[in-house]
């Protein structure tokens, strides 16, 4: 045979430049494919697309409960009722946090409402800054689900269940869609000042996903991430040669056990080299317009004493991060505002929370829709439920200040990435007790967000467990009176 008359060392030889000719184009193309995030095992696709209106994300999570009925849904009969008791059959399958249902009576609120924009939105006097918005934002005021307490809550809100361990709304996005960014992360989670949250790393994580999805949690002053600059003696060429090194190793570790985790570390390690070239630059505002610091009101006096002193300046920054961010290329970021949490003082404790960020908030709808980046950033602002419409006559209380929590009927606003604004959605009856019309369940508002993004809720979705897991999990449906585009 003919095969038999050469030499193998040739065969291989010739083979081998064969092999290499067309690997080497197969290397460039998976990096490429890598870089967009289509690459097999970076991504899991939809099997059925929409058009995307959204690329990123800035979600304004107000963790506590923000109260709907003293910002943005007026109940004139409810102040009518003021310190009536609800009609029992209301109460008997009710459950509350800390309201004693036996003498629990209604309350009505100081607040005045004023219709705002060419659509007539009414919205609460404190939010003056917010009003110059309305033609921009849409208004669900008919959001539901089934957790009266925070940590559940925000798990649901956050992840789409209750449980500990699902991946979050920003992992599923970066998991289907990849990361537009080379240097910076393509999931940022920011606090103010540093204030906790129920669910802790929970509120970011990647849960079953692999954990290059998680958020990274960043700070807004100083290093963004602990340990990110090198510590003294190290060179940037010493440790770009340890760099090397480590990734060989944790390469030949991947090779033999296939651990999506490995890879992971692999490119957390390579992040964290360029980041520390780019995130200095991401966090110094020096470049930034005199006029545009003033509008987020970095410099304003926070004379509080209390535990939000400092507040002020620290959310004002996020939210100008925030817009630096999704500049670069983070597709989701979510900064969490703590804690809107009212039980008492309610009134005092809005006019205190809305200072510190109706301002910044409406700067950045404005900032970004002066930039031409609003069409393609979606923003959300929300909390885990509402407040009810009852005072909260807690044990030991002495006075009635407050309002306990509310899932049963609670709003939300949504601006840009596609979604029509200057509406509202959604109704509740006349004391703000439950929905009347057009009811979105969490579920709805995920598969919403989703399909903003140009992904279908129902084919997103990742086997754990024996079982294919999705953010909505069986339920959901796309809210099209929020598009732009219903298709």
């Amino acid at each position: 045979m003919t095969v038999s008359n050469h030499n193998p060392c040739d065969l291989q030889r010739r083979q081998f430049f064969t092999s290499t000719a067309s690997g080497l184009g197969t290397l460039a193309l998976a990096s490429l494919l890598q870089e967009d995030g289509l690459l097999a095992g970076e991504s899991q696709l939809p099997l059925t697309h929409i058009a995307p209106t959204a690329k990123r994300c800035i979600y304004l999570f107000m963790e506590g409960g923000p109260s709907q009925m003293d910002l943005f849904d007026p109940k004139p009969k409810l102040n009518e009722l003021d310190g009536q008791p609800m009609p029992a059959s209301l109460l008997n399958e009710i459950k509350f946090a800390f309201i004693q249902k036996e003498s629990a009576r209604l309350m009505g609120t100081p607040r005045r409402f004023r219709r705002h924009g060419e659509c007539g939105m009414d919205l609460s006097d404190l939010l003056p800054h917010l009003s110059t918005c309305a033609d921009d934002i849409a208004f669900v005021r008919s959001l539901h689900c089934e957790q009266f307490n925070h940590l559940p809550g925000q798990l649901m809100m956050l992840t789409g269940s209750a449980l500990q361990g699902r991946p979050t709304l920003g992992s599923w996005l970066n998991y289907g869609l990849g990361s537009e960014s080379k240097n910076l992360p393509s999931y940022v989670a920011m606090t103010t000042l540093g204030r906790g949250l129920p669910g802790g790393a929970s509120s970011w994580s990647s849960g079953f996903l692999p954990s290059q999805y998680s958020g990274t949690l960043f700070r807004n002053q100083g290093s963004p991430v602990l340990n990110l600059a090198n510590p003294p003696g190290i060179s940037q060429d010493v440790q770009a040669r340890s760099l090397q090194t480590i990734n060989e190793l944790n390469r030949v570790r991947l090779d033999r056990v296939g651990n999506p985790e490995v890879a992971a570390r692999i490119k957390a390690y390579e992040l964290a080299f360029r980041m520390q070239q780019t995130a200095p630059e991401l966090l110094d505002l020096s470049g930034e317009s005199k006029a545009t610091l003033e509008a987020y009101g970095l410099d304003r006096p926070d004379t509080a004493k209390d535990s939000t002193a400092g507040f002020v300046g620290s959310y004002a920054r996020n939210c100008l991060l925030a817009r630096r961010m999704v500049e670069r290329g983070v597709r989701f970021v979510t900064l969490f505002l703590s804690t809107w949490d009212h039980h008492s003082y309610l009134d005092s404790s809005l006019k205190r929370y809305t200072q510190i960020s109706d301002q910044p908030v409406t700067a950045l709808l404005k900032d970004l829709k002066q930039r031409g980046l609003l069409d393609e950033t979606l923003v959300v602002w929300g909390g885990e439920f509402g407040r009810t419409p009852l005072g909260e006559n807690r044990v030991n209380f002495k006075t009635v200040t407050g309002r306990d929590h509310h899932p049963y009927s609670y709003s939300m606003w949504l601006a840009g990435g596609g979604v029509k604004g200057g509406q509202v959605i959604g109704e509740t009856d006349e004391i703000g007790w439950g929905v009347t019309k057009d009811p979105v369940h969490v579920h709805d508002l995920h598969a919403t967000l989703l399909h903003l993004f140009g992904l279908d809720h129902k084919q997103l979705t990742y086997r754990f467990q024996g079982r294919d897991f999705r953010l909505t999990d069986v339920a959901g449906n796309v809210v099209r009176q929020l598009l732009q585009r219903p298709t």
